[in-house]
């Protein structure tokens, strides 16, 4: 099974707007369409899993270009503030081969490092990581391949 976890893009700064609605930068939406250009190439998701924040979202909108049909499921325990445990154990429990998971820095490098059982690394803006495993839980997932856009 593979796994497919990516930071969203560059966001706006969060001066006059809440947290959870800052939108991408136009340097944002172009690390985004590079990582989903890659990732068009490299991964078949079944499902798409994202943070409710906007950024996520528009990250997301991305990947959806190139695979119109793939469902979307909205995740509340992705946000910056979660647990990443929290955040694994949802994800296990999830019926799909390849699972695309688009969110934020803390939480896809704790992911990683719980997957991998490596240090916490953190992710550059919009990198993509792909893991493989035969179920998501700590300590079983390989690294595969990594994706960090150029702008």
């Amino acid at each position: 099974m593979l796994l497919t976890l990516v930071r969203h893009g560059e966001a706006g700064h969060p001066f006059g707007v809440n947290d959870h609605q800052r939108p991408l930068t136009a340097r944002g939406h172009a690390q985004a369409a590079e990582t989903a250009q890659y990732l068009k190439d490299v991964v078949q998701p079944e499902v798409f899993v994202v943070s409710p924040l906007l950024r996520a979202q528009e990250t997301l909108k991305h990947l959806q270009a190139y695979f119109k049909d793939v469902p979307v499921v909205v995740c509340n325990t992705i946000k910056p503030e979660d647990d990443a445990k929290v955040a694994l154990e949802w994800l296990s429990q999830l019926p799909y081969e390849s699972i695309v998971v688009v969110c934020h820095m803390n939480v896809v490098a704790h992911l990683s490092a719980l997957m991998t059982a490596e240090p916490f690394y953190p992710y550059a803006l919009a990198e993509a990581r792909v893991f493989e495993q035969a179920v998501i839980a700590s300590g079983l997932s390989t690294q595969v391949k990594r994706f960090i856009p150029t702008l």
